[in-house]
């Protein structure tokens, strides 16, 4: 995981040099600017009479992205909404999630004069998800469902941006953080690093698992949004947490690196790579015994999109 913070760092730098130009700014004037975006990605497969074989599918994604943001001479306030939920239909098998988040974001942030870059912030940040999540072909036990987990962090810092609605760089030197899991099975199973419930030698439960757990921490993030070229625009996404109680220097990696392809005012592609290390986040496996499921500890989460769909700014 160091070599994975070290790049997330480095990349957060790289940014904050390329923008740090001199610039005298004009003071602003009150201005509330709201933005709408929603998207929808299709893919669909038909074999008919294919000799090489194959199986017909179709799969959806619909994700939605709101904004609001208040300027006015030295404050700044910015709220987003953003979710996504995605499915796929194969042949001969039932549907599938392929998608499903919702994060709710609100920054608020204090300059003390029109020419620096740097502002007095507050962050609060909530994720979690819509459905039940499976480790498929399995359908029995979830292995996630909504508000297990469930991510809350709220905490106050500064916060770097020549143009913040571009590029801003926050660091937190104390964030609280708290890890819901509602789903009192997943709770007694210690899921997302809760307490896990407490039996008697023969099984039965004596205590139930927790379903909270909190931490304070340190919190460096860095958003960043760029033209690399002529209808190719890319959007960085970097959380870096680490607890200071409990195993300070272990780092929760959140990264997404996202090119879109622009075709035209209402068409575009999309490739997209996001990576996640949580070290709470324990891989679970099947055994040989029915119902039976082994620890297996953290590994790193990644996600790679690819999809041709229709977005809509309004």
């Amino acid at each position: 995981m160091r070599y994975i913070f070290i790049m997330c760092f480095m990349f957060c730098v790289t940014n904050l040099v390329a923008q740090t130009e001199p610039e005298v700014k004009v003071v602003d004037t009150i201005k509330w600017k709201q933005k709408n975006k929603i998207g929808v990605d299709i893919n669909e497969v038909t074999f008919v009479n294919w000799n090489a074989g194959g199986a017909n599918s179709i799969s959806a994604l619909l994700a939605i992205k709101s904004s609001l943001r208040y300027k006015k001479n030295n404050l700044i306030w910015f709220n987003e909404v953003r979710t996504r939920y995605g499915v796929n239909k194969q042949e001969s098998q039932k549907l599938r999630k392929t998608e499903d988040e919702l994060e709710l974001i609100s920054t608020i942030g204090y300059r003390k004069d029109t020419i620096t870059n740097w502002y007095y912030s507050g962050r609060f940040n909530f994720k979690t998800q819509y459905t039940n999540g499976y480790n498929y072909p399995n359908r029995d036990n979830s292995i996630s469902s909504f508000m297990a987990p469930g991510y809350l962090f709220i905490g106050g810092g500064v916060e770097y941006g020549k143009n913040i609605e571009k590029l801003s760089f926050y660091m937190s030197p104390l964030t609280f953080k708290a890890t819901f899991v509602l789903d009192q099975e997943l709770a007694d199973s210690g899921a997302f690093g809760v307490e896990k419930a407490v039996f008697d030698t023969l099984g039965n439960k004596i205590k139930n698992g927790e379903n909270v757990r909190t931490e304070m921490g340190v919190l460096l993030t860095n958003a960043y949004e760029t033209e690399v070229l002529e209808n190719v625009y890319l959007k960085n996404r970097v959380s870096l947490y680490t607890d200071y109680l409990n195993s300070f220097g272990n780092i929760d990696v959140d990264w997404e690196v996202v090119f879109d392809f622009k075709v035209n005012d209402f068409v575009k592609a999309t490739l997209g790579s996001h990576i996640r290390y949580d070290n709470d986040v324990k891989i679970i496996e099947e055994t040989n015994v029915e119902d039976e499921f082994v620890e297996r500890g953290a590994a790193l989460q990644w996600k790679q999109l690819l999809g041709i769909g229709v977005i809509v700014d309004f």
